[in-house]
């Protein structure tokens, strides 16, 4: 199925990683990728056919950033819609969101993604993350008592 102009929603899947050193940090993904080029963003990407969310959301943090993690939560849902000019639905992803706590990798940009960094939790305004972003930050901040 194409991402562009898509048929249906498709099923995107985001990993917020936190780690409590230096009074908490999050792990951030630059996107490379349209919809969203150029933009901070928690690491993930498309659920594939046949894996469960789990499944996908350990596999796409590898890719994209070279890390394990934890035990996964679910943390919440978000629905991504891009329209055209026209009004029509260019890009329509409805992702699920887990937290967890980093268990090991070596933090390194790959996949989709042009840079990854630790950022800390306490000044995360240089990210300009989108508020869905931040909201699913604090709900895992909550969740693993970061």
């Amino acid at each position: 199925m194409t991402r562009e102009y898509p048929p249906r929603p498709i099923v995107g899947i985001g990993v917020c990683l936190l780690r409590p050193d230096n009074g908490g940090e999050v792990l951030l993904a630059r996107r490379g990728q349209p919809p969203s080029a150029g933009s901070w963003s928690l690491p993930g990407g498309a659920q594939e056919l046949g894996e469960t969310a789990e499944q996908a959301a350990r596999r796409e943090l590898a890719e994209e950033t070279g890390l394990i993690a934890g035990d996964l939560l679910l943390a919440g849902n978000v629905d991504s819609i891009h329209r055209d000019d026209a009004g029509r639905v260019r890009f329509h992803y409805t992702i699920i969101d887990f937290a967890a706590r980093l268990a090991g990798g070596t933090l390194a940009p790959g996949d989709d993604v042009v840079e990854v960094v630790w950022a800390p939790l306490g000044d995360l305004a240089p990210y300009a993350l989108w508020s869905e972003a931040q909201r699913i930050i604090a709900v895992a901040r909550r969740l693993l008592g970061v």
